[in-house]
């Protein structure tokens, strides 16, 4: 595995990392230095050199580091005289850092991840209103035109079957830890929120369409909707990654005809009469209840954060915290 270093002035590196364990899960071979006020280039480049001899593979390194012309670009540029696998890419933001642990898993050297990852980096920079980005413009000039009509029904995609991908209950829907990582992992091309409640939350519905991460759209409907698009025949090229807010939601989709195999469960907000099972998960009694009946229809669960991340018995929390049912088993 390619090693990876973070250079940077004061501790934006180490915040920076810290950052990305909570949406990609906690990362082997990497390494940060930071340039604290008052020191020298000399004392930055004996701890960068320190960081280096801490990885694993010593041969590839990427440098990832945040200013070009500074100090700590300066260090990591001499450091790399002499290796010709070492490579450094500035302008580190969260964005790239992320994309460089997951191209790491299919990439063998640093200066494919480096040449992969400054896309990434690049396309993290966005603006709200996106008319603030004079490239934005320049963009749409750019782009075809699409055809706007509707296909007619009946008419069959593909094999004409949505695929689920990826199911998870996660109260906070869509955010970092599912754009950034669980959309690449499962590899679907829709996020979808399936939730009565938000289909008719305006707000809610728009900064769920705008959180989709580059190449994925994302979308809001409402339960019996998106029964019916499931089974639509122009729906076949369709790789969905459906996010429900509750467990309650998953079980009605299961009786509107809707097959789901397996539910990673995210998790679940603390609210007034709920117990915390996990630091992520809190449930009630029909909750738990709800689970117990998903299960009886075939339904797997796991509790991973990230893909990369453990799993807890579900059902043995459920039973630790005293919220087993007492009937409907």
């Amino acid at each position: 595995m390619v090693g990876i270093v973070l250079a940077t002035h004061g501790d934006f590196a180490k915040g920076i990392l810290m950052s990305s364990s909570m949406v990609f899960g906690e990362q082997e071979d990497v390494a940060y230095v930071t340039l604290k006020p008052g020191e020298g280039p000399d004392d930055f480049r004996a701890r960068l050199d320190q960081a280096v001899a801490s990885l694993s593979n010593q041969e590839e390194v990427l440098f990832l580091v945040d200013l070009w012309g500074g100090t700590p670009f300066n260090q990591a540029s001499a450091a790399i005289n002499g290796h010709e696998k070492w490579c450094i890419v500035t302008g580190l933001n969260l964005p790239m850092l992320i994309e460089a642990f997951t191209a790491r898993m299919g990439m063998d050297t640093a200066r494919e991840i480096a040449a992969h990852i400054v896309v990434e980096g690049r396309n993290g920079t966005r603006t709200k209103p996106e008319d603030i980005d004079p490239g934005q413009e320049a963009k749409r000039e750019a782009a075809p035109a699409q055809a706007t009509g509707m296909l007619p029904p009946g008419t069959v995609v593909g094999d004409g079957q949505m695929k689920i991908v990826h199911v998870r209950i996660d109260s906070r829907l869509l955010h970092g830890q599912v754009a950034t990582n669980w959309a690449k992992s499962v590899g679907c091309n829709r996020i979808i929120v399936v939730s009565d409640n938000v289909a008719h939350d305006d707000m809610r519905k728009s900064l769920i369409v705008e959180a989709a991460p580059p190449g994925v759209k994302a979308n809001v409907t409402t339960l019996g909707r998106f029964a019916e698009a499931y089974h639509d025949t122009r729906m076949g090229n369709v790789r969905a990654l459906v996010l429900f807010e509750n467990p309650q939601d998953a079980l009605t989709l299961v009786g509107l005809g809707v097959p789901i195999e397996h539910i990673n469960f995210g998790s679940l907000a603390h609210k007034a009469g709920k117990t915390m099972l996990s630091q992520a998960i809190a449930m009630d009694e029909d909750d738990a209840k709800t689970v117990f009946a998903l299960r009886d229809a075939g339904v797997s669960f796991d509790t991973k954060q990230v893909p990369s991340s453990g799993s807890d018995d579900l059902f043995k929390l459920i039973e630790d915290n005293g919220l087993m049912p007492s009937r409907g088993i």
